[in-house]
Order: C-alpha cells, then sequence, then structure tokens
C-alpha cells in the first residue's frame, strides 16, 4: 500500500483503512463496511485505499459541517467526480451541478418549494393522496396484493402532478417517470464501486442508464416543447420554467427547461417515494411502534377523512416516526465531493483534487453520537428529548447552499400519505423479513415489498 502524502505544518496523515480488508467488506457489506471504519477511527478522516483511487470518508459532524457550510467552496460537485458526472447526464446543468447554472436553476425553482407556498397547497394535496389511496380498496377486498414501492409512486405521482404541475402530466406518466429515475439510480452501482472507471470504458448498467434517459425524455420533452408553444400563464413549475429567464435576461434554451423540470420531477417525487418503502418491513418487525402509530392515526384521522393543515400538527408520533426512519434509511445516503485547492480536516490534509465522501448514513449510525444506532427507535426525535450534540450528527437531506430544497415538502407528504394509508388500511408483507439495502445513487430496497391490505375503517359518506 503507497503511502499517505506527507501532511503540512500542523496537519496529521489519515487513518488509512487496510486494503485487503476494506474491500473485502466492501464487496460483502458496503454500508456497514464504512460505518465500522468510521466508528473505529473517533475524530479522524479515514482514507479508503481502494488501489487507484483513495477517496477521504468524512463522518465526524464537525468535518462534515466544514465541507458542507464552513468551507464549501472548497468542495465541488462538478468536474468528473464520483456519481456527479452520471447524475449530469440525466438532470443537466442545472439545480444537480454547481457554479452559476446550479445558482440560475436555484434561483428560478426555490419559490415553488418556500414554506408559504407548499403549506398553500396542503389542502390540495391531501385530497389528491385521498382518492390515490382509496384505489387500493378493490386490492384489498380481492386479496390481490400490491406492490409497496409501485402504489407509493402512485400516490405521489398523483399528489405533485396535481399541485405542482397543474395536472399536465398524466399520472401512469408520471408512474414510468419514477420506474425510468429508479433505473437510472439503481444502474450507477457499478461506476459508484469502481469511480476509477473511464467513462470511455463500458460498464455495466451503462446500457439501461441511456434507455432510462431517453424514455425520461420521450415522455417529458414533448410536455416542454407544448408549453413553450402555448404557454397558459399558469403558476404550475411546467408553466413558470416555459417562460423563465436566465441571470441576463434571456429566454431558457429548451435543454436548460428540460433540465430543470427533470429536477424537479425527481425532488417532489424521489426522496418520499424511496423512503416509505422502508416503512413497512420495519413496522412489521416493531409491533410496539406499530401499535403507537395506528393508534395516533385513529384519534386523529377519523374513517376515510381528508387530513387537514390542523389534523396534520397533531401527528407528533408520526411524525418521530418519519424523522427515525430517514435517519436510517437516509435516500440520499452519499454526498461525494471534489476538493478544489489543497485543504485541512480536522488535523487531516486534503490534496487539491481529492475526493471527499461523506455519507448521512454513516454518520447517522456513528455509536458515539447515536446510542443503539441500529435499534429504530423514534423516541430520539420525541419533543422533550435533548438536542443533538451536533448539527450534522443527523443531516438526512445534506447541508450548506445545497441542502434538498424538497425537505419541507417531504416533511408534509409524508405524513400525509402515511397517515391517509395507514387509517384505511392494515396491512401484512406477503415476504416478511427486512429486505436488503441497494447500493444505489439513492438507498433503496434490494427486494420488492408486496402487502396484502385489509380494509380498517368503513369510508364515512361525504
Amino acid at each position: 500500500m503507497a503511502e499517505a502524502a506527507a501532511p503540512p505544518d500542523g496537519a496529521g496523515r489519515p487513518h488509512i483503512a487496510p486494503l485487503r480488508r476494506t474491500l473485502r467488506g466492501l464487496l460483502r457489506d458496503p454500508l456497514g463496511t464504512l460505518v465500522g471504519l468510521a466508528d473505529a477511527a473517533p475524530g479522524q478522516v479515514v482514507q479508503l485505499n481502494l488501489g487507484t483511487i483513495r477517496p477521504y470518508l468524512v463522518a465526524e459532524p464537525a468535518h462534515v459541517q466544514h465541507v458542507l457550510r464552513d468551507n464549501a467552496a472548497n468542495y465541488t460537485r462538478a468536474g468528473n467526480s464520483m456519481m456527479w458526472k452520471s447524475v449530469r447526464k440525466l438532470a443537466g446543468d442545472g439545480i444537480l451541478s454547481e457554479g452559476p447554472a446550479w445558482e440560475d436553476s436555484r434561483r428560478r425553482l426555490q419559490p415553488h418549494f418556500t414554506a408559504k407556498r407548499i403549506d398553500a397547497v396542503v389542502d390540495d394535496m391531501s385530497r389528491a393522496i385521498s382518492e390515490a389511496v382509496d384505489e387500493l380498496a378493490e386490492p384489498a377486498r380481492a386479496g390481490v396484493p400490491v406492490d409497496a414501492a409501485t402504489e407509493i409512486s402512485r400516490i405521489i405521482c398523483q399528489a405533485v402532478i396535481r399541485v405542482f404541475f397543474g395536472n399536465k402530466i398524466s399520472v401512469p406518466d408520471g408512474v414510468r417517470v419514477v420506474a425510468e429515475q429508479d433505473t437510472v439510480a439503481t444502474s450507477l452501482r457499478f461506476r459508484l464501486l469502481a469511480p476509477f472507471l473511464p467513462e470511455a470504458v463500458p460498464a455495466p448498467g451503462d446500457r439501461a442508464f441511456r434507455r432510462a434517459v431517453r424514455n425520461i425524455d420521450d415522455i417529458l420533452l414533448p410536455l416542454v416543447r407544448a408549453e413553450r408553444a402555448h404557454p397558459d400563464g399558469g403558476d404550475d413549475i411546467l408553466a413558470a420554467l416555459a417562460r423563465a429567464r436566465d441571470a441576463d435576461g434571456r429566454e431558457l434554451t429548451e435543454q436548460r427547461v428540460r433540465d430543470d423540470l427533470v429536477s424537479m420531477f425527481a425532488t417532489t417525487t424521489e426522496t418520499t417515494y424511496v423512503v416509505l418503502t422502508w416503512l413497512f418491513p420495519l413496522l412489521e418487525q416493531l409491533p410496539d411502534i406499530a401499535d403507537r402509530l395506528y393508534a395516533e392515526i385513529d384519534r386523529v384521522v377519523g374513517p376515510g377523512e381528508v387530513i387537514s393543515r390542523e389534523q396534520l400538527g397533531q401527528l407528533q408520533y408520526t411524525r418521530m416516526v418519519l424523522d427515525e426512519l430517514v435517519r436510517m434509511y437516509p435516500s440520499g445516503w452519499l454526498v461525494p465531493r471534489t476538493a478544489i485547492a489543497d485543504d485541512v480536516i480536522g488535523d487531516t490534509r486534503i490534496r487539491a483534487g481529492g475526493t471527499v465522501i461523506l455519507s448521512p448514513y454513516v454518520t447517522q449510525r456513528l455509536a458515539r453520537f447515536w446510542e443503539r444506532p441500529d435499534v429504530f427507535d423514534p423516541e430520539r426525535f420525541a419533543p422533550d428529548r435533548p438536542r443533538r450534540s451536533h448539527r450534522y450528527a443527523y443531516y438526512p437531506f445534506g447541508g450548506g447552499a445545497h441542502q434538498c430544497i424538497g425537505q419541507y415538502l417531504f416533511q408534509l407528504e409524508a405524513p400525509l400519505i402515511v397517515a391517509t394509508l395507514l387509517s384505511r388500511f392494515r396491512y401484512r408483507l406477503r415476504t416478511p423479513g427486512m429486505p436488503n439495502p441497494q447500493l444505489a445513487a439513492s438507498l433503496r430496497p434490494r427486494e420488492r415489498v408486496p402487502l396484502l391490505l385489509t380494509p380498517h375503517r368503513q369510508r364515512v359518506p361525504a
């Protein structure tokens, strides 16, 4: 194994993970291996020796803050960095990019995700979710299993298409886009594990990735062109993008409108869809937590009710369950960055061009910051619990300037879906047990989660 670079004055060497043990562990249990390496090196940056690439694993909350906030200008998503090059092939130079293009997209899109804007559409969102959940009554009566991921994506699409896209995308097309996003995320797996592989060298998943991007464009590009040809003056995202201007006052190109639209569809669907799929197998293994969650929902939500903004505020335990869910299973589990210039994190020298890996999954499972970190315990987020020891011990939605703009949407959308669904149905897994995590661009179950639903309470006629 090569020696670490000589440190600058006052800076020490990183903790270097052994090559053979690290590679064996990453192949067998990548997530557990990363947590173990970080747990074994408290207060340190861990350098992963992966042969031709030696990224730095930054898990200490204070070090995460340094990368995402304190010296964020030195750590970029641009260039050919791990994961982001492939992501830009899907989303282009927009809100998932860096620099002026990112700033321009953020300026255009942020108004659609302010707390005031989201609060204003909660009632419409709740009605759309209620109508989508009602469609599960037939398979429940017939005893036909439904796939959790597919149904959650359908419910989310029905809600966000109505309130953010003015019903200009059909729900079936929206579900198809979500499915193609899933293909994009999972097809990146090999390149995540082999970031040193040149783009010119074919890799497993490349063909599926390109096909998924084409399919997404086949759905969304005609909508962009139709809206630009016949603008309707609406306030939905598609209408706003069609008449938007860049920072210099010029009309956006079709490609930039397309890039922002793809990013926004992913922002409004991906996190909620991926995270909630984990909830069902978890609850079946934790009957005490499930019973308490059911009891709260039954107390707050009447049979078949469309949940109001006021009722949503009363679902405190539901929110605690979801906060713990994104602690244990954050969708954005991997946050790679590239150092622009030499830097020091803690007492470790980071050379310009070095790859820095942050992982909410790893930091949020460190035993020195979380008691029994592998135990699902919503009580961690009870209102009377002490504040966490560090702001960045918990950052499931990222941090700093690039923090996910869909965070507030998730905090309203996810409890609406959970409470509406569980107020009307109970379920059991057709295949018991927790699915294995799928290492992809976002953290998702590898296996399907088929549910057998049972009607819980009769809907009260309007």
